[in-house]
């Protein structure tokens, strides 16, 4: 597989920043070769996490994922690396953290399949979107 350098999004869901994790879970990041190019503490409303969760809005936990993403603050964070967007999905480990790997961030610090304390882009398209949701300047 080529390495080429790639940008995606992680968010540090409602439950991480209130267990104060925001530190553990960057140094993660970093540790792994992925470096942080921006990041800011958002308190979404409803609107805007509905907005951007809107791919799942025929799913029945929608409402659940917006109600939990507009409940505190979260941090978001462009992360830049190798290939970040797989680097990144091998990091936080499966959505279930009951069915992450050892030592992924999921598996260490995910509460339930809702709160498993970190979100990140799935594919190199929908790490765009997902960064221009949040930032106002050009990763690439």
């Amino acid at each position: 597989m080529s390495k080429h350098l790639e940008t995606t999004l992680a968010i540090l869901k409602p439950d991480s920043v209130n267990r104060h994790l925001i530190g553990e879970i960057i140094s993660r990041f970093e540790k792994a070769g992925l470096y942080v190019k921006a990041l800011q503490m958002v308190h979404m409303s409803a609107k805007q996490a509905g907005e951007f969760y809107a791919i799942h809005k025929a799913m029945p936990f929608y409402g659940e994922l917006v109600e939990y993403m507009s409940s505190a603050p979260v941090v978001v964070i462009a992360l830049q690396g190798p290939d970040a967007v797989a680097k990144n999905r091998q990091i936080l480990g499966a959505t279930n953290p009951a069915d992450a790997a050892c030592g992924t961030i999921r598996h260490d610090f995910g509460l339930s399949i809702g709160e498993n304390s970190v979100h990140g882009s799935d594919s190199v398209d929908n790490a765009k979107t997902e960064l221009n949701f949040f930032f106002d300047q050009d990763f690439s």
